[in-house]
């Protein structure tokens, strides 16, 4: 039996092969290449909303502090990822340590639950400004907008230590070969030496619950944004509310569509390569559309970025 305890510690010390894309050397190679330009593009657009809303008084409102706090989020959110995949593209062995792997998972998720939480009150600043425009500048007061923000941070970093601290306590055995290009509490929980099913049950509803409070606030803000909209007496108006609402009901649609397959249930009880793919299109492609939604949508915005290529 002692034995037996240290083959499983002295495994865990060795780390675990993160697999990714498994495919022939020149795709790798190719693979390499394009999530390098996805990452630096997503990297220069989030940066430039960034620098847009600092550099420009007119957008230092409550609104756009979000958005270049969301953009900064969306920064770090890819960084824990994308650059670790980049070296495995060109690595032999890929091997990541096991305090490596369990960072990354820490990192990622509490960037994905803060972004969950961010997104909610993105959706409460765009309700008090549609349904309560006269009082809206004495509720969303800088000070408010501070505070949430802080919250969002906070919450989102303090909400996976149960989870992390749970797995990481958990004996690995075998190969250690984890099928994904990020270590992942599914594929994790199914290297473990003996399955359990407790540690599975709370991580489940620990990642659950990030994800289905914040969207169920969402849609019932949105719920009440959509009668007060259709409250509007003119079509001006009512476009003009709708164009407001309609960047971040995007963002929240690319986000919740695709993060909420995975990680209700998070054990192997997905295919590998489906896991990939829903992962790498929240993770990677989300952060990089982000940018251009809320730029192209918004006149604000526009000006301001054009006002920064022209200096």
């Amino acid at each position: 039996m002692k034995i037996s305890n240290t083959n499983h510690s002295s495994n865990s010390t060795a780390g675990f092969i993160l697999l990714g894309f498994p495919c022939s050397r020149d795709i790798q190679i190719l693979l390499f290449i394009l999530f390098l330009i996805i990452y630096i593009l997503t990297l220069l657009g989030n940066g430039s909303i960034i620098s847009a809303v600092c550099r420009n008084k007119q957008l230092h409102t409550p609104m756009y502090i979000l958005l270049a706090n969301f953009s900064f989020l969306e920064i770090w959110y890819v960084t824990s990822t994308v650059p670790n995949m980049l070296a495995n593209f060109l690595s032999n062995t890929k091997m990541i340590s096991f305090s490596g792997c369990f960072l990354q998972f820490y990192f990622f998720f509490s960037l994905g639950g803060t972004e969950c939480f961010f997104l909610a009150i993105m959706a409460f600043d765009r309700y008090l400004a549609i349904c309560w425009p006269l009082q809206y500048p004495t509720i969303m007061t800088g000070h408010l907008c501070i505070n949430l923000v802080v919250t969002c941070w906070v919450s989102g970093f303090l909400w996976f230590l149960v989870p992390i601290i749970l797995i990481s306590q958990l004996s690995f055995c075998g190969s250690k070969v984890i099928d994904h290009f990020l270590c992942d509490p599914g594929p994790l929980l199914a290297l473990t030496c003996t399955k359990a099913p407790l540690v599975e049950f709370t991580c489940s509803i620990v990642n659950s619950l990030p994800l289905f409070i914040p969207f169920l606030f969402i849609m019932g803000t949105y719920a009440m944004v959509l009668r007060a909209v259709l409250r509007v007496p003119s079509a001006a108006g009512r476009r003009k509310a709708f164009s407001t609402c309609g960047s971040h009901l995007a963002v929240v649609s690319l986000f919740y569509g695709s993060v909420m397959v995975m990680y209700v249930k998070p054990t192997s009880g997905h295919e590998a390569g489906a896991q990939k793919i829903v992962t790498l299109f929240y993770s990677v492609v989300t952060p990089f559309l982000n940018p251009l939604i809320y730029s192209l949508r918004n006149k604000d915005m526009k000006d301001a970025l054009r006002k920064i290529s022209s200096t």
